[in-house]
């Protein structure tokens, strides 16, 4: 049931905004159409039509059937008389509430339409018509008769601005400064137009002398751009191959310590060449073969000893010469 027909709801009404009432639409989140709480004990069913006349300061507004029913031209009407009547209550009482709820609920087509031309975001459409109705709340306390607008004209650019302000500050994967959403938004309209002019993809010289920019500011814009959206590294890539292609993550470099050694053995190549080849012979044993002391010493005819003595010479003259031509 609508809440302008359900008076006593209208009156206990809390809002149910997906991301929270904040400072400055701590007035406007109270009015916000969504689930509700009353403490009330009794319902009146969805065809009781509760008389206005019950509150001072209404009588004579005229019987509002229900906001689906009521065409735009009617919407209109209605909406300058409840205007006029607003104007003369006090803000806080329940009269006024009525009110203002009935304005909200009669002009929600006009979130409605506004929300439509972002159907094609990520978002849900109930969030973006949820946060544009926060935007409609904002125009009806501002608006004023005296200022001789139509109620839409006015309303218009603030609920758009409110659903553009919603997308900035959630929709973007990683968070970058506003002057670089912007930018992005800019350089996509400048590449636009030039791409139309040239018959070809502008260059960074050509948008930064569009836009009256540096080269590297467009340059930052562009990279800024990456940051809108993010895939994930276990999605398939889209391009149109076999289709036996993996996930990025398979298909990201690696830290191969492997390569470090390579220097190394490059180095040492020439050093363990000119070696005695019994010198040559021990190294092989023990690092290759995986030989101990003891086995070497009974492979040579030579005491463990002897060996140790021989292989602390060899590894001493091999550091040395890789020391020098470092």
């Amino acid at each position: 049931m609508s809440p302008r027909l359900d008076v006593s709801r209208t009156h206990l009404a809390t809002s149910a905004c997906p991301q929270g009432p904040t400072d400055s639409d701590s007035a406007a989140a109270s009015a916000v159409p969504g689930p509700r709480t009353s403490t009330r004990t009794t319902a009146p069913d969805a065809d009781d039509h509760l008389p206005v006349e019950e509150f001072e300061g209404l009588e004579g507004l005229p019987d509002i059937p229900h906001y689906a029913e009521i065409g735009a031209v009617d919407a209109r009407a209605l909406s300058k008389t409840l205007f006029t009547r607003l104007e003369a209550l006090e803000e806080g009482t329940h009269e006024y509430a009525y009110v203002r709820n009935t304005l909200v609920e009669l002009n929600l087509a006009l979130v409605k339409f506004a929300a439509s031309r972002f159907r094609t975001r990520s978002e849900p459409m109930e969030d973006i018509v949820q946060v544009g109705t926060i935007g409609l709340i904002k125009a009806i306390d501002r608006f004023e008769l005296s200022r001789g607008v139509e109620f839409p004209t006015f309303a218009m650019p603030t609920i758009v601005g409110e659903i553009k302000r919603f997308f900035r500050d959630t929709s973007w994967s990683v968070r970058v400064p506003r002057r670089l959403q912007e930018l992005r938004l800019d350089l996509a309209k400048a590449g636009d137009e030039l791409s139309q002019q040239l018959d070809r993809a502008p260059t960074v010289a050509e948008l930064a002398d569009r836009l009256g920019l540096s080269r590297d500011e467009v340059v930052e814009g562009m990279a800024a751009s990456n940051a809108y959206t993010a895939s994930s590294l276990d999605a398939k890539p889209d391009d149109h191959g076999d289709g036996n292609e993996g996930a990025l993550a398979d298909r990201l470099g690696y830290e191969d310590n492997g390569l470090e050694g390579i220097e190394y053995i490059e180095s040492l190549k020439p050093l363990i060449a000119s070696l005695p080849l019994r010198d040559r012979t021990i190294l092989s044993m023990r690092f290759v073969s995986n030989m101990t002391q003891s086995e070497i010493g009974e492979e040579l005819g030579i005491s463990q000893m002897h060996v140790s003595r021989l292989l602390s010479r060899t590894l001493v003259k091999l550091r040395k010469g890789l020391t020098v031509e470092e």
